[in-house]
């Protein structure tokens, strides 16, 4: 949720922020109206008010009754008022911040680096379903007669894989000495905290006034939702891994604040009829291991890059291909000020796909989320929040089994997961 006061203040830098993500800029005038209406309704209340208690003081019974019936009308009205405000307060996206690239859709997203040159082989590489299919560890067929389209069973060593990867991860995220070197790397050195992530098992399940206020409900025809219960699956870790500090002021002194969640994810992809239906880079349920932190506002952006190099350390240990890239504003999510996604090289497609995204969101969510931090010298104000994916247990296994496979089909094992699985070869 954008702060009031910057709406009032400088409405001609939110319309053009909103405008960078689509969004029609008469939607700032339409609140300033209403907001105009809500400040004067609210003073003549408070005028009333206090004519009221006077009147009580000088007891002047029946005038003063008179005004309390006169008073409910306008509090009544003045409460229809802020319904209508905010149901059009909570329609403003995030405003993006200076650095993002400005375009209408993923072809104006902007390349930042490349790691790694793309997998070559000596034979016609295959993709991940084929190498699957063949080795026995990847069923969609089956799973699509049990529970539809974009399901799988994952079997033998590709579970054990996924398995591997989320060992791996915790390793990395709840080691500070390992987290200082990723710091020490990007260049953050001693300006960067190393506290390490608390691992934690979220919450499959939302209620939708919570999923409203982490900004994440939309589109809801993406959302599973279980009537009976009045409740939703979440699409990933971070949409409950976010409120968990919800209308809590946290100490600065303890931030940042930072947690590593595993968690199945679960998509409807209503707006992707057609498109990758083969094998498991799309699907309805799919694990993963997300980041999400709350930090100071000087210290947010930082953090969001701090999440980016981890994300980089990651592959670059599994020694996969990948490219870091620039969201453009039209393609990033309502509630991103910032937007910066890695595309792992996949050799399957011969080409970049997305993996891992980061998410930085300012104080737009916390003030949804009533997420506040007191100051050491005692001041309040929102925390900034961050999330991010450390591994995407569908699309990281794609990218192993196409840029390790071998030529008799076999899939080998990247060094730093063999000690997990408890082998170097798949197959």
């Amino acid at each position: 949720m954008l702060d009031i006061k910057l709406l009032r203040e400088e409405p001609d830098k939110v319309k053009e922020g909103i405008q960078k993500k689509g969004v029609n800029s008469a939607l700032v005038d339409e609140f300033l109206v209403l907001d105009g209406k809500w400040r004067t309704l609210t003073k003549e209340i408070d005028d009333l008010r206090a004519e009221q208690k006077k009147l009580g003081e000088a007891k002047k019974i029946d005038e003063a009754k008179a005004l309390k019936e006169g008073l409910k009308i306008k509090e009544e009205e003045l409460n229809g008022l802020e319904r209508e405000r905010d149901e059009i307060l909570q329609k403003f996206p995030n405003l993006p911040l200076d650095d993002v690239p400005v375009g209408k859709d993923e072809s104006e997203n902007k390349v930042i680096r490349t790691w790694g040159e793309p997998t070559k082989f000596d034979f016609e590489p295959k993709d991940h379903l084929a190498l699957g299919e063949t080795l026995g560890i990847i069923d969609t067929k089956r799973a699509s007669e049990v529970a539809g389209t974009r399901f799988s069973y994952l079997k033998g060593d590709a579970a054990l894989l996924e398995f591997a990867l989320v060992q791996f991860g915790f390793s990395v995220l709840t080691n500070e000495t390992t987290l200082r070197e990723i710091a020490e790397k990007a260049g953050h050195g001693h300006s960067q905290s190393a506290n390490p992530f608390i691992p934690v098992i979220p919450p499959q399940m939302i209620r939708p006034e919570v999923y409203q206020k982490m900004a994440r409900l939309e589109p809801k025809e993406e959302r599973y939702y279980i009537p009976s219960d009045d409740i939703y699956l979440i699409g990933s870790a971070e949409h409950t891994l976010g409120p968990l500090h919800m209308d809590e002021t946290i100490p600065e002194e303890k931030l940042p604040i930072r947690y590593v969640g595993f968690s199945t994810s679960f998509r409807r992809e209503s707006g992707s009829y057609g498109k990758d239906t083969r094998g498991i880079l799309r699907m309805h349920q799919f694990d993963k291991l997300e980041m999400e932190s709350f930090t100071t506002p000087e210290h947010a952006v930082v953090e969001q890059d701090f999440f980016v190099a981890i994300q980089e350390y990651l592959m670059q240990a599994l020694k996969i291909p990948y490219q870091v890239v620039a969201i453009c504003t039209g393609d990033m999510g309502a509630p991103d000020a910032r937007q910066i996604d890695i595309e792992a090289w996949m050799p399957g497609e011969n080409k970049y796909r997305e993996t891992h995204t980061a998410d930085y969101m300012g104080d737009y969510q916390a003030r949804r989320l009533n997420t506040k931090m007191r100051r050491k010298h005692g001041g309040i104000e929102f925390v900034h929040m961050n999330d991010a994916t450390a591994i995407a247990m569908s699309r990281t296994p794609i990218a192993i089994i196409e840029n390790y496979q071998t030529a008799d089909g076999k899939i080998r094992v990247p060094e730093v997961l063999q000690k997990y699985l408890g082998k170097d070869i798949i197959g």
